[in-house]
């Protein structure tokens, strides 16, 4: 049985070690294929640290994390992000960024996924956000790494009312698994009104 339980303050701290460790794994796949490490991931989630209104919800098989859900209000996060909604008209105090959702194979199709926006999404409210958005990575349909039997989550992320937003496209670097340096990569915003 898979435990779902919101952290925030001291707790998600303390669990940042092992989203660390779930994203390194999990992001692995394509379509990130991020070859990962500790000192890039110890970087990347301090804005969990420095943010008082982040959330982790996390999913645990006895006090194991198996997965894991991060969110931030927009502004908080990186600068790269919030600049992905320059010109629409939607203020980043409005915005609610959910980051990260990673969970482990074999815990899929069991409802987490949900468990990770309901959650996130409530966090959102309370805060008194009026959208809640993220972000995933584009790459071309004919990728090289791109396995015959992958399938897209965009069709649970329109189930949840989520949309991509025209032309809000962020540049996020990190090393993919492929290549000898960081390269940047376009991640494309979906969002819907809380």
């Amino acid at each position: 049985m898979i435990r779902v339980e919101r952290l925030t303050g001291p707790a998600l701290t303390d669990a940042l070690e092992d989203v660390a460790r779930l994203r390194i794994s999990v992001f692995r796949a394509f379509p990130y294929l991020y070859d990962g490490d500790a000192a890039y991931e110890a970087e990347y989630l301090q804005t969990y640290r420095d943010s008082g209104n982040a959330i982790l919800v996390g999913a645990f098989d006895g006090a194991r994390l198996v997965g894991a859900a991060t969110g931030t209000p927009m502004e908080d996060h990186a600068e790269d992000f919030g600049a992905a909604f320059e010109g629409k008209g939607i203020p980043l105090a409005d915005i609610f960024y959910c980051a990260e959702s990673v969970l482990l194979p074999e815990y899929r199709g069991q409802g987490v996924g949900h468990a990770f926006f309901d959650a996130r999404e409530a966090h959102a409210s309370a805060l008194g956000r009026r959208y809640s958005a993220f972000c995933g990575v584009v790459r071309p349909a004919d990728h090289p790494l791109k396995p015959a039997d992958y399938r897209p989550l965009d069709g649970f992320w329109r189930k949840r009312g989520y949309a991509p937003v025209p032309g809000a496209i962020a540049q996020f670097r990190w090393k993919d698994l492929d290549q000898d340096e960081e390269t940047a990569h376009p991640l494309q915003f979906w969002m819907r009104r809380l």
